[in-house]
C-alpha cells in the first residue's frame, strides 16, 4: 500500500493587489522548512509579508530566517538587531536609526545586499511607530516603457552621509566628516545600479535616503529623477502601512521593497527585534 505523504501548503491572503500578503499558516508550519520556498517567492510577488500575532522568541525567528534564505550578521557581529530609541540599548545606533523614518533600502553601504529582514513587535509604542512599505517590483512594472529604456543601465551613488541629512540637515564639520568615513573602503559611499535585476528575472528600483546622485547627471536632474521614482513608488497601488499589534513579525523583500518607520515618541521604549537574510551580489 503506497504511503499518501501530505506537504503543509502555504495559506495566505492578499492585503492589496500590488503589495503585500498576510500569511495565515501556524507557527509551527512555518518553522518546518516545509513552506521555505512558497514564501520567498510570495515575497517576490507581494514584496512584503504579514505574520499577525506570531510572536517569535528570537531563537525562532533566527531559525525561520534560516530556512528562508540564510540569517546574515549584523554589522556589529549580533544576529538579531535590536530597532529601539533608548540609548541604554542602543546607544551606539540612536542616530543612524533616526534615519529609519525616511524611505530606505537597509544596507546600501554593505558590500553584499540584504536580501530580506523580518521584524517582530517586542514593545509598542504609546502613539505612531507604524511602518510603510512601498512595493519597487510593481511599481517598476509599471513605470512607461521609455523610462525603463532610459533608466535601465543607470548607476547611482548611495552615501551614509545623505540619509543623516534628512534628519540632521546642519551637521557639524565632525559629524559629517564621521558620517563620511563610515563603509568599508571609508568613504561612506557605495555605487549601486538604479534597476535591481534580479536572479529571477524581475526588475525592481533601488532608491531612497542613500540615494545621493545619478552617474553622469547634473545635480539638478539626477534630483528630479531619483525624486520622481521615488514619488512613483510610494504612491497607492504600491504603498502598504502596517499598524503593529504586539508580536507581530513583518516580513520584506529588501531589494525590492522600499519601507519607513511613522513618527513616535521617542522616549516610548518601542522594540522591534530584527534578523537579516542573505543577499548575492549588487550587480
Amino acid at each position: 500500500m503506497t504511503e499518501v505523504i501530505e506537504k503543509t501548503a502555504l495559506k495566505f491572503e492578499r492585503i492589496k493587489p500590488k503589495v503585500g500578503a498576510r500569511i495565515l499558516n501556524s507557527k509551527e508550519e512555518l518553522l518546518s522548512g516545509e513552506l521555505s520556498q512558497a514564501i520567498r517567492e510570495l515575497l517576490e510577488d507581494a514584496g512584503v509579508l504579514v505574520f499577525p500575532a506570531i510572536n517569535f522568541t528570537d531563537e525562532e525567528q533566527i531559525a525561520f530566517t534560516n530556512s528562508v534564505g540564510g540569517n546574515a550578521t549584523e554589522l556589529r557581529g549580533e544576529q538579531v538587531f535590536k530597532i529601539s530609541l533608548d540609548k541604554d540599548v542602543n546607544q551606539e545606533a540612536v542616530e543612524y536609526l533616526k534615519g529609519s523614518l525616511f524611505w530606505h533600502v537597509d544596507g546600501t553601504m554593505n558590500p553584499m545586499p540584504i536580501r530580506g529582514s523580518v521584524l517582530s513587535s517586542k514593545v509598542l509604542p504609546t502613539w505612531g511607530g507604524n511602518t510603510e512599505f512601498a512595493n519597487c517590483y510593481t511599481a517598476y512594472d509599471d513605470l512607461p516603457q521609455e523610462t525603463k529604456d532610459r533608466i535601465e543601465n543607470m548607476r547611482v551613488i548611495h552615501s551614509l552621509w545623505n540619509s543623516q541629512l534628512y534628519h540632521c540637515p546642519e551637521p557639524t564639520l565632525a559629524q559629517l566628516e564621521d558620517w563620511m568615513g563610515k563603509g568599508e573602503d571609508g568613504t561612506g559611499e557605495r555605487e549601486l545600479p538604479l534597476v535591481y535585476k534580479h536572479p529571477s528575472g524581475r526588475k525592481s528600483l533601488i532608491l531612497g535616503n542613500t540615494a545621493e546622485r545619478v552617474v553622469g547627471l547634473s545635480s539638478r536632474e539626477s534630483a528630479k529623477l531619483l525624486h520622481g521614482l521615488r514619488e512613483h513608488a510610494i504612491s497607492e497601488p504600491y504603498h502598504y502601512v502596517h499598524e503593529w499589534t504586539l508580536g507581530d513579525a513583518v516580513m520584506w523583500d529588501n531589494t525590492g521593497s522600499l519601507h519607513r518607520a511613522m513618527p513616535y515618541d521617542p522616549d516610548c521604549g518601542r522594540m522591534l527585534h530584527r534578523t537579516i537574510i542573505k543577499g548575492e551580489s549588487w550587480g
